[in-house]
Parts: C-alpha cells; structure tokens; sequence
C-alpha cells in the first residue's frame, strides 16, 4: 500500500494542467466500438477507472497502439464475442461503472450484449432505468438474470423513435446516443443530458459520420447511418479536477495559474467562485487564482443567505458541491 507524507504550513505556488476528463474518456473510448475502423483518443487521463477499461477493451479483442502519453488509437475490428459471455469478463464489469457505457455500443453493432451489475462509487442511486428506457424504445429487450447478477440484452434491429426521458442521465444519454447512431430512422431524445461530456461524445461521433443535431441542448435528432469510420478526437480538461484547484488556490494559494483549463466549457463554475468573493483572471485559456487576505462572499439586496445549489448542465455539477462547501 502506498504511503503519503505530507509537511503542512506551506502555501502553495506555481502551475498546474488538469489531466483529461474521466467521464468523457470513459464515454468516447467505448465509442471505438462502434465501428471496425480505428480511432484516436487523445489527452486520455492516467487514472484506474479509464486504465481498468482500456484493459477490458482489449481483453474483448480491441486493437490499442498508444501514440504518446495520453494518445491511443483504438481498433475493434475482430471483437471476441465469446468472451463477452465469459464469467471473467462479467466479473471485470461488477467492478467497473463505467462497464455500463458498453450496452449501447455492442446492441448497436451486434445486435446483443451481455453485462454484470456494474459497481463503481456508491452514490446515490446510481439507478440504470435511463438505459433500459431509451434501449427499450429504439427495439432492444431485456433480461435480468438474478441469480447471476446479469442483463441480456437483445436487438437485432434498432429503430429510431420519439423518447422523454425520466430524467437527464449524462451515462443514460450517452448509452442511448450510441445505439441510436446505427439505428434505422431517426431518433428524437427529449430531456436528454448536455453537459459538456454528452456534447464531446456527439462531436466525435459526427467525426465518424453519425448525424447528430441539436447539440448542447436537451433536444437531440439523431438520423440513424448504415456505418461509422475513423476520427480524431481530445478529451476536454475535467472540470472537477479544475474546480478543486480553484479550491485549493483560494485556500491555501499564493498565486496559483491553471493552465489548459477549457475555460469556454465550464459553464458557471467560475461564477460560483467569484460568489464566494474568490477573484478569478481568465488569460486566453488559463486561470489565475492570485492570492488575497479576504474574501467577501456575495451579498443579496434583501441581505438574505447565499445559495450555492447543483442543477443539471448549464447549471451547477454535484460534483463541486463538497469543494464549494469546504472553501465556504
């Protein structure tokens, strides 16, 4: 087990680059599954989750050549569908959320998927009604085996249709988008989830020759494509890492610089600092958190209390909630 040693009393100076974002990696990357031709994903984030299903990837037969650090092309010409059946790979996916996002890729090129009950961080429900939902209404069927813990899936031809969703789920959307892509017709998600995460995976897609309109909204109109090809594409900065440095910069900073942030898709993250009295200097596409002896946290003409709430996007992620709350 490793060990921290860690000297309290210093203040903290200098730059710092926020790695790429975790839900996004874990997104796009289960997107090379959608076709038999390669892709390249860069600025992939060094962390266990996304290393755990690059892992899985390739123990399902994907093809990785990694480019650089963070840079990987990805090939899922030869999938082995036999393994998908495999008590090994069921066991890998109960210990990875993210496992989850493989359903609408596999129904949509295959036609079937197999998948454990994934686990991940207990959080709140963490329900998968969403994808059940959405998968549902685009033809696929589902079968709970509950004795071993795992969904069968089946939909040997998708086809596009009207859905409202129960609610905007980020890994929901993405699931449903990936199916819809190579679904016949065309598809229409209303209350779908926009958080930057769900509008990278539809820019990339599109890369691929999907057809995907009404991005960044909570209406998308997907036409469904015969086949999708090569791409590009670069995981955004992850917001929540950018967000603790804020954090961090204000509490215990003597001048701390964010470099690379993506400042055009944080939305109002920034702002929701600058409420708590905490002075941001956005430069190009870097944050300067300078140092300050006080902060006066935002005052309401009435002098009633501030209200630091979590909303879907464009409002406040959840996910900064405990940051916000600690700086306050």
């Amino acid at each position: 087990m490793s060990t921290f040693i860690i000297e309290g009393g210093h203040r903290l100076k200098g730059e710092i680059t926020p790695q790429g974002a975790k839900n996004e990696a874990l997104q796009v990357i289960c997107a090379t599954l959608l076709t038999q031709e390669s892709v390249r994903i860069q600025n992939i984030p060094n962390i266990l989750d996304v290393n755990n299903l690059i892992a899985l990837l390739e123990q399902m037969g994907v093809t990785t050549q990694w480019n650089g650090k963070g840079d990987c092309t990805f090939c899922a010409a030869h999938i082995n569908l036999d393994y998908l059946l495999s008590p090994e790979f069921l066991e890998r996916c109960s210990r990875l959320r993210g496992s989850v996002l493989l359903i609408g890729p596999l129904v949509a090129r295959f036609g079937k998927a197999t998948i454990a009950k994934p686990g991940g961080d207990k959080i709140g429900r963490r329900r998968l009604d969403t994808h059940f939902y959405g998968l549902q209404k685009l033809g696929a069927r589902f079968f709970y085996d509950e004795d071993g813990g795992t969904y069968h899936i089946e939909a040997p031809k998708l086809k596009g249709t009207y859905m409202l969703l129960d609610e905007a789920s980020i890994t929901g959307t993405a699931n449903i988008i990936m199916a819809a892509v190579l679904a016949k017709g065309t598809t229409t998600i209303y209350n779908a989830a926009c958080e930057p995460y769900i509008q990278q995976l539809c820019h990339l897609l599109n890369q691929m020759g999907a057809r995907i309109s009404g991005i960044a909204s909570n209406l998308l109109t997907i036409v469904g494509v015969n086949e999708l090809h090569t791409a590009t594409h670069r995981i955004l900065p992850d917001m929540i890492e950018i967000g603790s440095f804020i954090g961090m910069g204000a509490m215990v900073g003597d001048g701390l610089i964010i470099r690379q942030a993506g400042v055009k898709q944080l939305g109002i993250i920034p702002e929701s600092f600058r409420r708590l009295g905490i002075k941001l200097y956005i430069k190009g596409d870097d944050i300067l958190i300078p140092a300050q002896k006080h902060y006066q946290i935002e005052s309401f003409i009435d002098g009633s209390f501030m209200t630091l709430a979590d909303a879907p996007w464009p409002g406040l992620t959840p996910d900064l909630l405990s940051v916000l709350i600690v700086v306050a």
